[in-house]
């Protein structure tokens, strides 16, 4: 065992990173009291903190070795790999809750390893900005080890709501990846939308005061969909058929106000796909079936 595992570790938590979102976590534990530690690749991130309470170390290693606790909340894996590798002998034993945005197999190459470095390894997927951090709204996904989970449960909760999803490291990371597709796909739809109406005249404020309502309303539908797709029965009475949800006449509105047509005819390639298999009188959910199958 390292010497330094044996020694009164001089904080409780270590943060390396103080970009925007590594530094509001940081703030947050600072605000509430955590005996803290920090670290940033480029110097002179710390100050703030360092008035609020915190330690700023001079290098990762010391940081690390200050805390039995370490997030990490860096650019992306290769800069976490990149920090971590050359201080896997100090990580051992202890417990590193990675909260960058990685791939589900990254953060799965990420648990191996540290598995093979007796590092207690949990992975996060953050759903908020990082004005958001600490305040309400905001959501945290975890998954990788329940003990380092559970442990830290009251410490997590200084950030936002948090929720485990298992053992398995990738499964944070995978909702949050699921989730951002939803919602960076509904922006694009409402750009959509404010392209069409620019030109007459229509500013994208006005529109945003109907389209968010409408949206609101419409994600009521979610949960129909969900059933319909989890039965896997496109038949069931009461859908929209793919026939009836042809987007034709809308792409060609679009196209027609000299406005590119992309997100909405994404969809309607999708509708055509399944409608060219023979199964135009099935439900539009059925599209997830061009998703699982690439077009089949």
């Amino acid at each position: 065992m390292n010497e330094i595992h044996a020694t009164v570790h001089a904080t409780d938590v270590t943060v390396l990173g103080l970009g925007a979102m590594g530094g509001a976590l940081a703030g947050a534990l600072v605000k509430s009291g955590v005996p803290t530690t920090v670290w940033n690749r480029s110097a002179g991130r710390g100050g703030a903190l360092v008035t609020g309470g915190a330690a700023e170390a001079a290098s990762a290693a010391e940081a690390v070795r200050a805390s039995p606790l370490v997030i990490v909340c860096l650019f992306d894996h290769d800069s976490v790999r990149e920090v971590l590798d050359p201080l896997v002998d100090d990580l051992a034993g202890r417990k590193v809750v990675n909260l960058t945005t990685t791939t589900p197999q990254q953060a799965r190459q990420l648990a191996t390893w540290a598995a093979r470095a007796g590092i207690a390894y949990l992975d996060g997927g953050i759903m908020a900005v990082p004005s958001m951090i600490g305040q309400p709204g905001a959501s945290i996904l975890y998954s990788g080890s329940r003990e380092v989970f559970e442990g830290h449960t009251a410490l997590f909760e200084q950030w936002a709501a948090g929720t485990y999803f298992g053992e398995d490291a990738g499964l944070a990371s995978l909702y949050d990846f699921a989730l951002l597709s939803a919602m960076y796909v509904m922006f694009a739809g409402f750009m959509q939308g404010a392209a069409m109406l620019a030109p007459a005249g229509v500013p994208a404020t006005r529109f945003a005061a109907l389209a968010a309502p409408w949206l609101t309303a419409m994600s009521g539908q979610l949960a129909g969909y969900a059933e319909v797709i989890d039965g896997g029965d496109y038949t069931v009475p009461g859908q929209q058929s793919l026939t009836f949800s042809n987007l034709d006449l809308l792409v060609e509105a679009i196209t027609d106000e000299g406005v590119g047509a992309e997100p909405i005819a994404m969809v309607q390639r999708l509708i055509q796909q399944q409608v060219d298999a023979g199964h135009g009188a099935e439900g539009f959910a059925r599209i997830i079936e061009s998703l699982r199958h690439s077009g089949v």
